[in-house]
Protein backbone atom coordinates (compact mmCIF):
# COMPACT_ATOMS: atom_id res chain seq x y z
CA UNK A 1 0.00 0.00 0.00
CA UNK A 2 0.94 3.44 -0.68
CA UNK A 3 1.80 6.00 2.25
CA UNK A 4 -1.35 7.66 2.43
CA UNK A 5 0.46 11.14 3.23
CA UNK A 6 1.50 13.91 1.30
CA UNK A 7 4.26 16.60 2.36
CA UNK A 8 6.30 19.81 1.55
CA UNK A 9 8.83 22.02 4.07
CA UNK A 10 9.72 25.30 3.64
CA UNK A 11 12.41 27.42 5.14
CA UNK A 12 10.65 30.22 6.40
CA UNK A 13 12.46 33.74 7.92
CA UNK A 14 10.49 33.80 11.28
CA UNK A 15 11.14 32.21 14.75
CA UNK A 16 8.81 29.42 15.73
CA UNK A 17 6.63 31.28 18.23
CA UNK A 18 5.58 33.77 15.59
CA UNK A 19 4.38 30.77 13.01
CA UNK A 20 2.21 28.97 15.33
CA UNK A 21 0.75 31.92 16.28
CA UNK A 22 -0.65 32.32 13.48
CA UNK A 23 -0.76 28.54 12.50
CA UNK A 24 -3.01 28.06 16.28
CA UNK A 25 -5.19 31.07 15.69
CA UNK A 26 -8.52 29.57 13.00
CA UNK A 27 -9.08 33.30 12.07
CA UNK A 28 -6.07 33.78 10.46
CA UNK A 29 -6.45 30.68 8.88
CA UNK A 30 -7.69 32.18 5.23
CA UNK A 31 -4.44 34.45 5.21
CA UNK A 32 -2.35 31.32 4.68
CA UNK A 33 -4.90 28.81 2.71
CA UNK A 34 -3.53 27.86 -0.80
CA UNK A 35 -6.20 26.01 -1.55
CA UNK A 36 -8.92 28.91 -1.89
CA UNK A 37 -11.33 26.97 0.36
CA UNK A 38 -10.83 28.87 3.48
CA UNK A 39 -13.40 31.94 3.56
CA UNK A 40 -13.29 32.42 7.51
CA UNK A 41 -13.33 31.11 11.51
CA UNK A 42 -16.87 30.77 12.75
CA UNK A 43 -18.23 32.65 15.24
CA UNK A 44 -18.06 30.70 18.76
CA UNK A 45 -15.01 28.87 18.52
CA UNK A 46 -11.80 29.33 20.20
CA UNK A 47 -9.13 32.23 19.55
CA UNK A 48 -6.27 30.42 20.39
CA UNK A 49 -6.16 26.27 19.34
CA UNK A 50 -4.96 23.76 21.96
CA UNK A 51 -5.35 19.78 21.89
CA UNK A 52 -9.15 18.77 21.72
CA UNK A 53 -10.04 22.22 20.69
CA UNK A 54 -13.01 22.54 18.31
CA UNK A 55 -13.50 24.48 15.63
CA UNK A 56 -15.47 25.51 12.38
CA UNK A 57 -14.77 27.03 9.20
CA UNK A 58 -16.46 28.63 6.80
CA UNK A 59 -15.72 26.96 3.19
CA UNK A 60 -16.35 27.19 0.01
CA UNK A 61 -15.21 24.51 -3.15
CA UNK A 62 -18.09 26.06 -5.42
CA UNK A 63 -20.91 25.86 -3.06
CA UNK A 64 -20.42 27.49 0.36
CA UNK A 65 -20.23 24.90 3.37
CA UNK A 66 -19.36 24.76 6.76
CA UNK A 67 -16.82 22.04 8.64
CA UNK A 68 -15.81 21.62 12.11
CA UNK A 69 -12.66 20.47 12.84
CA UNK A 70 -10.56 19.11 16.25
CA UNK A 71 -7.21 19.36 16.70
CA UNK A 72 -5.48 15.76 17.25
CA UNK A 73 -1.97 16.66 18.10
CA UNK A 74 -0.36 19.92 19.80
CA UNK A 75 3.08 20.29 21.13
CA UNK A 76 3.38 24.38 21.54
CA UNK A 77 5.78 26.27 18.64
CA UNK A 78 6.40 22.54 17.48
CA UNK A 79 3.24 20.51 16.15
CA UNK A 80 -0.31 21.48 15.71
CA UNK A 81 -2.54 18.85 13.45
CA UNK A 82 -6.61 18.92 13.36
CA UNK A 83 -9.48 16.67 11.37
CA UNK A 84 -12.69 17.04 10.72
CA UNK A 85 -15.75 14.44 10.26
CA UNK A 86 -13.76 12.57 7.18
CA UNK A 87 -10.99 11.93 9.54
CA UNK A 88 -8.09 12.85 7.74
CA UNK A 89 -5.60 15.62 9.23
CA UNK A 90 -4.00 18.70 8.40
CA UNK A 91 -0.43 18.75 9.94
CA UNK A 92 2.27 21.54 10.19
CA UNK A 93 5.04 21.09 12.05
CA UNK A 94 7.73 23.22 12.75
CA UNK A 95 11.90 23.05 13.54
CA UNK A 96 13.31 25.95 15.31
CA UNK A 97 16.94 26.32 13.16
CA UNK A 98 18.65 28.54 15.84
CA UNK A 99 18.66 31.29 12.86
CA UNK A 100 15.96 33.10 12.83
CA UNK A 101 14.62 30.83 10.69
CA UNK A 102 12.00 28.01 11.03
CA UNK A 103 11.65 24.72 8.40
CA UNK A 104 7.16 24.48 8.06
CA UNK A 105 6.43 21.15 7.20
CA UNK A 106 2.59 21.11 6.38
CA UNK A 107 1.30 17.29 5.43
CA UNK A 108 -1.82 16.20 4.15
CA UNK A 109 -2.58 12.51 5.59
CA UNK A 110 -5.12 11.08 4.48
CA UNK A 111 -3.88 7.14 6.41
CA UNK A 112 -6.86 8.47 9.14
CA UNK A 113 -9.34 9.09 6.34
CA UNK A 114 -13.03 6.86 6.65
CA UNK A 115 -13.19 6.82 2.90
CA UNK A 116 -9.27 7.11 1.18
CA UNK A 117 -9.87 5.52 -1.85
CA UNK A 118 -12.57 8.00 -2.56
CA UNK A 119 -10.16 11.10 -1.92
CA UNK A 120 -7.71 9.43 -4.13
CA UNK A 121 -10.02 8.75 -6.82
CA UNK A 122 -11.12 12.00 -6.85
CA UNK A 123 -7.50 13.49 -6.50
CA UNK A 124 -7.92 15.21 -2.92
CA UNK A 125 -4.05 14.09 -2.96
CA UNK A 126 -3.05 15.82 -5.88
CA UNK A 127 -4.74 18.88 -5.59
CA UNK A 128 -3.77 19.04 -1.91
CA UNK A 129 -0.12 19.32 -2.85
CA UNK A 130 -0.72 22.12 -5.00
CA UNK A 131 -2.82 23.95 -2.01
CA UNK A 132 0.25 23.05 0.56
CA UNK A 133 3.04 24.81 -1.90
CA UNK A 134 1.10 28.38 -2.28
CA UNK A 135 0.04 28.00 1.71
CA UNK A 136 4.01 27.75 2.58
CA UNK A 137 4.60 30.63 0.01
CA UNK A 138 1.16 32.60 1.79
CA UNK A 139 2.64 31.81 5.13
CA UNK A 140 6.26 33.25 4.47
CA UNK A 141 5.18 36.06 2.64
CA UNK A 142 2.85 37.12 6.02
CA UNK A 143 5.33 35.93 8.43
CA UNK A 144 8.62 38.58 6.48
CA UNK A 145 5.68 41.00 5.07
Amino acid sequence: MAEQRISLTRTISAKPDRIFNLLADPGRHALVDGSGTVLSARSGGPERLSLGSTFGMSMRLGIPYRITNTVVEFRENELIAWRHAGGHRWRWELRDNGDGTTDVTETFDWSTSRAPKVLEFAGIPQRNLRAIRASLRRLEAVMTA
